[in-house]
């Protein structure tokens, strides 16, 4: 016998509730937007999104994300996240759908 089971007969009117995922869609949205460059480094492209003004820790859990979509490496420094790569069109359409307002600079 299970939890679930024992805590049915302690309890044989409740309803267990739903709850809800943790996803990172609970990441604060800014008003202004988040700037997303395009450099090259030591001949490397590297894509660098700046400009957010929320919590570390949110912009982080977006860097982590951005990353596994996009199957690349990339860092978080000095409050930007640099992605591996030339990835500015399919980062500025991830941040879009997630209700980022994200804007172009360069490139």
């Amino acid at each position: 016998m299970d939890l679930e089971d024992q805590l049915k007969k302690l309890f044989p009117e409740h309803t267990p509730e739903e709850t809800p995922e943790e996803s990172p869609s609970n990441i604060w949205l800014q008003d202004d937007p988040i700037l997303c460059k395009y450099e090259k480094r030591k001949g490397k492209p590297i894509t660098i999104l700046e400009g957010y003004t929320g919590a570390t820790e949110d912009f982080k859990l977006l860097a982590k994300e951005l990353k596994t979509k996009l199957s690349v490496g990339g860092s978080f420094k000095d409050d930007k996240i640099i992605i591996q790569g030339d990835f500015g069109d399919q980062i500025m359409t991830l941040l879009k759908e997630k209700g980022f307002a994200v804007k172009r600079v360069g490139g």
